[in-house]
């Protein structure tokens, strides 16, 4: 290994004491109690790693480095401002790599002590000023067992991340887990001007966004099956995200684990999740002091204002703030439809020498006024989607949803290998709404509808406690986690029905808001209707053989489910639903070579069961959890610059039916769908940014009943979908960058037995933004237009109704840091 000049004296004494040290035992460590510190310190400094920091303010830059190199920087804020940096990118020994990074600034460095760095300022006459400290601390403050403060770093172009969180197992980097994953980042979350996470993860070719059934919550389609939003992570806590839908301000990133993962996160509370989970991560105060504000304006004339704060405090910054205020109103592109929005978010943090704690608070209003509506269908053919912004909903529809929420997490290093974590967590939900969704009777788009007014209110306790360890048996390395989470949710809710009236998806009539047909509950005092409550325990070991060039991960979880169902008007207990199950799960992973990572896995899906319908001679009969099985193999790629993967998977997922011959209900239908995956990211050329996929899917059902639809296409699962995106930084004005993304979706089934197919839809969107700096302060100007050719398409069949695309949408916004 070719060591630094600089640092070749220093490394090589720490290694020969070092080495003294482990070959006579405790006892010279004794005196010397931060010699092994010193060594790790100073091997890691001369250990080449991958940097993937794109140019930018040089202050950002230094943070992004420290972080990487895990390293401790000292340098003045103010000395900095205005200064850019052409940034790095490859494979580098940490000196090497700031070398880099401060090319051309004017400013150089110098190692203080083993792991701290210190920034010089040269004068004009040449010589040196030293700057003010000012602490920036890199990953290397938390061990590898901790999962507060080691977020896996950027990948190269900044998108999307090197890693993320894989449930039980902590945060890994993708290279070295048996999985798919993809974290998108607050970069392209601000840059994409994504306002939900249904736009952030519209970067994906896994996945495809619809409509709730009747209501406008975010649902998607992950590798052909559902996930709603209530099966939701935030930092790996299943309970707290909102309930339809979730805005993006207060988030660092958005996770996406393709693939079934009972083991991992536990049993979904809505039972959903099979092909896929999302874990979103809080952002948390920066080293350097962040105050950004942010002005936006989207077609038709929705405005925004955002502002993003962030400050450490204490001798070492082990106190952190960042507070998210949101406030957005307007029409939309979409004819008379209006959406509200506030948000207001507080992250507190503490980073110790062994304890870590995090606290998150949140409360987010959502109001959306005549919003466009899901369309169900029940002709002999689909309908063709109506003009792009046109608007069938009816004038008195409406949805508003608060959803409050808080969560601590706590970390605490019990050794230097062994680490204990705990979270609690609590969200509460009211949702009041008039629906109003539309039939369609007739080709030429006659229809009915009625309206649905359903007051909700939601309490919800979660919690999970674990220890994550590191140990040795010989040769073979393991990583040990094992814990227990457990949730409780209480869902209230009454209702109302009106009687249908006629109008038309093409020319809607002015419908007025018709009285109550049929109610229950009471609206004043909503009734208590279900409880679900799940518990899991569970325990993993990664084992690692070769230096890390095969690791094998094998899991086993317990999990206990109970579903209580009441009545609305006596209040007693109806239903109750109480299993347990045991999930396992098994993965390996071959590294031949740094940049290619082979990977197989076998692991679960549950989700809790129907019971029988009141139609089936057995009604009521509660059945046990739906249990999936995913198989998949793959390979993964890392050029430091371009990465990319490829995965085959199959996913079985039993479901019930009734049998026409004896009327008799249950678990015998089966939907298996089998898939190839594709992406790619990074930056393969400097200044030149790619984004992208593609998903093949043979998404057929099985045993169906009577065998009347055996092996045609599941439900709102198109064959393929792709997506490809690309960023260009214009090398004649710096600063410009221009973007585009085109995404395409094959066709897709709205009925079982195949006969209603909704056509292939393509979109292309296109960006540009432009960073500058005006009077010494970072400012930046974005225009997105999504769906610039203003085509009108059914986005979505999933759950058997039609769900629209959005039109042509032009959304402009100005940030200013200071």
């Amino acid at each position: 290994m070719a060591v630094p000049a600089r640092l070749g004296t220093g490394l090589a004494l720490a290694l020969t004491l070092g080495g003294t040290a482990a070959a006579e035992g405790p006892g010279l460590a004794a005196f010397f109690p931060s010699l092994a510190a010193t060594a790790q310190q100073l091997a890691q400094a001369a250990q080449p790693l991958d940097f993937a920091i794109p140019p930018q303010p040089l202050d950002k830059a230094v943070i992004a480095f420290a972080r990487r190199a895990g390293l401790q920087v000292f340098y003045d804020t103010a000395k900095l401002k205005g200064l850019e940096s052409p940034g790095v990118r490859g494979r580098f020994t940490a000196e090497d790599a700031l070398a880099r990074l401060l090319e051309g600034t004017g400013v150089t460095w110098r190692f203080t002590e083993p792991g701290t760095v210190a920034l010089e300022r040269v004068a004009a006459d040449g010589n040196s000023l030293v700057l003010n400290p000012i602490r920036v601390e890199g990953e290397g403050g938390a061990p590898a067992t901790a999962t507060i403060g080691t977020l896996p770093p950027a990948y190269a172009g900044g998108q999307v991340a090197r890693g993320g969180r894989i449930g039980a197992l902590g945060n890994q980097d993708r290279m070295e887990v048996p999985f798919a994953i993809t974290s998108y980042t607050e970069e392209t979350i601000r840059n994409q001007q994504a306002e939900t996470i249904g736009e952030v993860l519209a970067n994906d070719a896994s996945v495809r966004t619809s409509y709730g059934y009747g209501n406008f919550s975010e649902s998607f389609v992950i590798r052909g099956f559902p996930l709603s939003g209530e099966d939701i992570a935030i930092d790996g806590l299943y309970g707290t995200a909102p309930r339809q839908i979730v805005n993006t301000e207060m988030y660092e990133r958005v996770e996406l684990l393709t693939g079934a993962s009972a083991f991992l996160n536990g049993m979904p509370p809505a039972g959903s999740g099979i092909g896929g989970t999302v874990n979103l991560v809080p952002k948390r105060a920066g080293d350097a002091p962040l105050t950004r504000l942010t002005g936006s304006w989207a077609q038709d004339s929705r405005f925004g204002g955002h502002l993003d704060f962030g400050r450490r405090f204490g001798a070492d910054k082990e106190f952190g703030l960042r507070s998210n205020v949101v406030a957005r109103d307007g029409e939309t592109a979409i004819e008379d439809e209006t959406r509200s929005t506030l948000l207001g978010s507080l992250a507190l943090d503490y980073r110790g020498e062994r304890a870590r704690v995090t606290l998150d608070l949140a409360s987010q209003r959502q109001r959306v006024d005549q919003g466009r509506p899901v369309v169900f269908v029940s002709g002999t053919a689909v309908p063709d989607a109506t003009d792009a912004s046109a608007n069938y909903a009816t004038a008195w529809s409406y949805s508003e949803l608060t959803d409050t929420y808080g969560q601590i997490r706590a970390e605490y290093d019990l050794t230097d290998r062994v680490t204990a974590h705990a979270a609690l967590g609590a969200r509460s939900l009211r949702e009041d709404g008039d629906y109003a969704s539309p039939t369609v009777t007739g080709s030429n788009g006659s229809a009915t509808v009625g309206r649905l007014t359903v007051p909700r209110e939601d309490q919800t306790k979660t919690g999970e406690l674990g220890l994550n360890a590191l140990a040795e048996t010989g040769p073979v390395g393991h990583r040990l986690s094992l814990g227990a989470t457990a949730l409780d949710t209480v869902n209230r809710n009454s209702y109302e029905f009106a009687s249908s009236q006629a109008t038309n998806l093409y020319d809607p009539a002015d419908v007025a808001r018709p009285a109550t047909l049929l109610a229950s509950g009471d609206f004043d005092d909503l009734p208590k209707v279900a409880e679900t409550t799940t518990q899991s325990f569970y325990l993993a070991d990664t084992l690692t053989f070769f230096d890390d060039r095969l690791l094998f991960t094998a899991g086993l979880r317990r999990q206990h489910i109970q579903v209580e169902g009441f009545d609305r008007s006596s209040g007693t207990r109806t239903a109750n639903f109480d299993e347990w199950a045991w999930t396992p799960a098994f993965g390996l992973v071959f590294r031949p070579t740094e940049t290619l990572s082979l990977y197989a896995n076998r692991i679960e899906g549950l989700t809790p069961s129907d019971s029988a319908p009141a139609t089936a001679v057995n009604a009521g009969e509660v059945f046990a959890p739906y249990r999936s099985t995913q198989y998949e193999i793959g390979g993964k790629l890392d050029f430091g610059t371009l990465g990319g993967s490829l995965a085959l998977f199959q996913t079985t997922r039993p479901s019930g039916l009734t049998d026409p011959d004896t009327l008799v209900y249950g678990i015998d239908g089966e939907q298996r769908n089998r898939g190839i995956e594709l992406s790619l990211f990074g930056e393969p050329l400097e200044g030149f940014r790619l984004l992208g996929g593609v998903t093949l899917l043979d998404a057929e059902l099985a045993r169906t009943a009577g065998g009347s639809n055996d092996g045609n296409d599941a439900v709102g699962v198109p064959d393929y979908q792709f997506n490809i995106g690309a960023e260009w930084d214009l090398p004649y004005l710096r600063g410009l960058t221009l973007t585009g993304r085109l995404l395409h979706t094959g066709p897709q089934y709205l009925d079982a037995a195949n006969s209603l197919e909704v056509p292939a839809w393509t979109r292309l969107d296109l960006g540009a933004r432009y960073r500058t700096e005006l009077a010494g302060y970072p400012v930046a100007f974005l225009a997105n237009i999504e769906n610039v050719t203003d085509n009108a398409y059914w986005a979505s069949a999933n759950g058997g109704y039609l769900t629209q695309g959005a039109p042509l949408t032009a959304k402009l916004s100005v940030s200013l840091d200071f």
